[in-house]
């Protein structure tokens, strides 16, 4: 807890919906609801004057049509939210250096660290320039929350809704919670505030009262002790300026549940396609591919896969995720499809067959056999292998002949923490998994992935820095 309200909270005002207005003068002062437009879709955001009639966010596109007939109802445009969402954290970053974005609309400031902001007046002075720069510059209106903690500012930009400051002086956190809903702490959520409920605790101040030991006793340690110390206030969390991502992730619901295995099959694809865009975009791989499934019944199922190495190649994503749907039951109906990569990391280590067949032996015959013609796949599949199946296996049975040589470079290196040989070549680059093979795959920058060939190393004394010298099925296919 700081002695000052120097961590700023700012909440856009019902963002998407408001950028909608802000974009189409027709809309202003009229209800607009954007979300999924289908049976099944859920309200992602209700613009104030949707909320009047009930409307809110995750509430099912039909209850809220029911509600408010007469409403413009609109799909995402994410495109355009995220351009004026730079705006808006381009202004935070004035203000300081310390800017945690939670999402689009929604973000923390550290004003002490900005030199902007070193008691109640200037803080709030600063809160207030903000909400007016960014009206000016973008039409739409913020909520700002001033305290001393993360926490404590969240509540205050919740409680200044809609377009609106508070600042919270330190001494008086615990009688501003005190009244509250047990629900305005973070991580109340509708199980653990009707098992308060049943308990006869209902506010913040019920919660102070019942005291540490009796909050444990109902919830758990670690979860007892942490909501204690939120109903007193407390709460030392910094502002993180980078938030380390943890899972990229796609998902679909259907208006209709899905039967057909071979369209359920084409879903998944396509979500893995979409999942893989999104996890380069963000400049990451992953390990850990995840399926989820939630079937006719609403049960929810999910399928995870981890791989020998980090990846952002649409295929081995798409062939894990193929792999997981096989384990799932789907003949009574599929409602909802996604899938996910977990497991982050800032860089790709493309080992495909490190990523598959780890129980293969080294040496030519394993290399041999997995670029065979028929072999590999069908052997690992009659044998229930789960691994992937490596993509220089697949590859080379779709080639039927070797493409050429690609242009030599001088880029090679070893790979931290492996055994795997990577050097790249001019159009194309060359990897392999151990001693006695290696798998070159030839693509154009920006392009699809090309053909992939399986090549033998016929040298196990080889330096990083000698050429590697390829062996195919006919012969010496020179070095690279």
């Amino acid at each position: 807890m700081r002695a000052a309200p120097t961590i700023l909270h700012l909440d856009m005002d019902a963002f998407y919906a408001s950028v909608e207005q802000a974009s189409k003068p027709s809309l202003q002062g009229k209800a607009v609801i954007v979300g999924g437009l289908g049976p099944r879709g859920v309200v992602a955001t209700a613009s104030y004057e949707a909320r009047r009639f009930g409307v809110h966010s995750a509430m099912p596109m039909g209850q809220a049509r029911r509600l408010c007939p007469n409403g413009a109802y609109l799909i995402p445009r994410f495109s355009l939210y995220r351009q004026v969402s730079d705006v808006v954290m381009a202004m935070l970053r004035e203000l300081s250096p310390l800017v945690e974005p939670l999402s689009l609309d929604e973000a923390f400031v550290d004003l002490e660290a900005g030199g902007v902001a070193f008691d109640s007046p200037t803080a709030r002075e600063t809160g207030e320039r903000l909400r007016a720069d960014i009206r000016a510059a973008t039409g739409l209106s913020g909520s700002v929350g001033l305290a001393g903690s993360k926490m404590l500012a969240k509540v205050a930009s919740e409680e200044a809704k809609p377009a609106g400051l508070l600042l919270i002086e330190p001494g008086t956190e615990r009688e501003l919670l005190a009244p509250m809903s047990v629900r305005t702490l973070p991580g109340v959520g509708p199980a653990t505030g009707e098992h308060l409920r049943r308990a006869g605790i209902t506010t913040v101040g019920e919660l102070v009262e019942a005291g540490e030991d009796e909050l444990v006793r109902m919830v758990g340690r670690s979860a007892g002790a942490g909501l204690y110390r939120m109903a007193l206030g407390l709460d030392d969390r910094p502002v993180v300026a980078e938030r380390d991502a943890k899972s990229v992730s796609v998902e679909d619901t259907f208006d209709v549940d899905l039967h057909d295995r071979v369209r359920i099959r084409g879903e998944v694809q396509r979500l893995a396609d979409r999942c893989v865009q999104r996890l380069r975009g963000s400049g990451h791989s992953g390990r850990t591919i995840v399926l989820k499934v939630r079937r006719y019944d609403f049960s929810t199922l999910t399928r995870s896969e981890t791989l020998r190495g980090p990846t952002d190649d649409p295929t081995v994503v798409r062939e894990a995720a193929a792999r997981l749907l096989e384990g799932v039951d789907t003949t009574g109906g599929v409602r909802l499809l996604g899938v996910g990569v977990t497991g982050l990391a800032d860089y790709t280590q493309e080992d495909l067959f490190a990523q598959s067949l780890a129980a293969e032996p080294d040496g030519a015959e394993g290399a041999a056999g997995a670029a065979g013609p028929a072999g590999a796949g069908g052997e690992a599949a009659e044998a229930g292998a789960t691994e992937a199946e490596p993509e220089g296996a697949a590859g080379a049975r779709e080639a039927a002949e070797t493409p050429g040589e690609p242009e030599a470079s001088p880029e090679r290196r070893w790979m931290a923490g492996s055994d795997v040989r990577h050097a790249v070549y001019g159009p194309g680059w060359v990897q392999g998994s151990g001693v006695g093979r290696v798998t070159v795959r030839f693509e154009q920058p920006g392009s699809e992935p090309g053909r992939v060939r399986t090549f033998r190393v016929d040298d196990p004394e080889l330096e990083p820095s000698d050429p590697l010298p390829l062996v195919g099925e006919g012969g010496p296919e020179g070095t690279v």
